[in-house]
């Protein structure tokens, strides 16, 4: 497709958006001919203004006032005109400070609550999906004579213990023979692919090792189905500051109950798992009512080269993109580097 504005028209916009950016004041012809640099008239910028509106670039609030971007002014200006950054190397490595390689929970509370205190907007991090969660050892350990703990320990770091009730003693060398005939065959696996796998190779077994692997799964499976929580988000209270958000109360109810409903969120940033680098979603884009103020920056993380999740920052549709882009990437690959680390 070929690009629909011309130079002179390219400058006016990008002016007008940094400009509406920076003050939330929409922008007039006369302050718009003054700050762009280019030997316009009122009048010419007045006739480039109502030819961008005509386009959808901008719109007028009010009558006789200035010009503010419309969400496909956003879209344009952040494919086309917008120039990112990159972070200096001392902020990255201030970064990488509070994100050392840890519990992954943890890592990933740290993550959300980084970007919120870095945007001064709500920040979220989906924690890696139950189908992404990888076996890499089991150890079994004898309570009583039907009692056994099992330990789960994932390629994420994380660690699980259940207790496990069977019919059957099983003395610790049973118990070490079954860790290992697990850890063998079946590490780095889900547990759904360990699940399908065992199927076929429990009629092989003796009944009684047969009965601890299928309670391993099913607890196991189970185990990691409950912790797995579908994304952590903080600074949700720093959208209350926000004249753009809080001017419509209404809205802003609507925007507190998307989050907490979770599912719609949800969908949303499991998509920008499924992306290359950092996506944008303005407005509308999203497909959810609850954000037509918002945009959403996400991008995905990984652990040993498997996406398992995104991290992301919600903010108003005026936001300082050429910041908050930067921010967001770099915090997805040092999660993916600290994760890794962990693993």
């Amino acid at each position: 497709m070929s690009n629909p504005l011309d130079t002179r028209s390219r400058i006016l916009l990008k002016t007008l958006i940094e400009r509406y950016i920076a003050d939330g004041q929409p922008v007039g012809s006369r302050a718009l001919s003054k700050s762009s640099g280019l030997e316009l008239s009122p009048a010419t910028v007045r006739n480039v203004m109502s030819d961008l509106e005509e386009m959808g670039y901008i719109a007028s609030p009010h009558i006789s006032a200035g010009r503010v971007p419309t969400a496909l002014g956003y879209r344009f200006f952040v494919d086309t005109l917008l120039t990112v950054q990159p972070l200096e190397s001392l902020q990255v490595q201030e970064l990488r400070g509070q994100l050392q390689p840890d519990q992954p929970h943890r890592l990933i509370s740290s993550a959300s609550h980084l970007l919120s205190d870095l945007t001064q907007f709500a920040g979220v991090v989906v924690a890696p999906r139950k189908d992404t969660v990888r076996i890499r050892q089991i150890e079994f350990i004898s309570l009583a004579e039907n009692r056994i703990l099992l330990i789960i320990v994932t390629t994420a770091g994380d660690v699980q213990n259940r207790i496990l009730v069977t019919r059957h003693a099983y003395s610790p060398l049973e118990l070490s023979a079954a860790a290992s005939y697990l850890n063998e065959h079946f590490s780095d696996l889900a547990f759904d692919e360990i699940r399908q796998r065992l199927q076929a190779e429990l009629r092989q077994l003796k009944s009684d090792m047969g009965e601890l692997m299928a309670a391993t799964v099913e607890v196991g499976s189970a185990a990691v189905e409950e912790t797995a929580v579908n994304y952590v988000i903080s600074g949700e209270t720093n959208l209350l500051d926000i004249e753009d958000l809080s001017s419509n109360m209404s809205r802003l109810r609507e925007l507190f109950r998307l989050f907490e409903q979770r599912t719609g969120l949800m969908q949303l940033l499991d998509l920008s798992s499924h992306a290359q680098g950092v996506q944008i979603f303005i407005g509308g884009e999203s497909g959810l009512t609850q954000l037509d103020g918002c945009s959403v920056v996400t991008s995905p993380y990984e652990v040993d080269g498997c996406v398992i999740g995104s991290v992301g920052v919600i903010g108003p549709t005026r936001m300082a993109y050429d910041r908050i882009i930067p921010i967001v990437d770099i915090t997805a690959r040092l999660l993916s580097n600290a994760l890794s680390s962990s693993s």
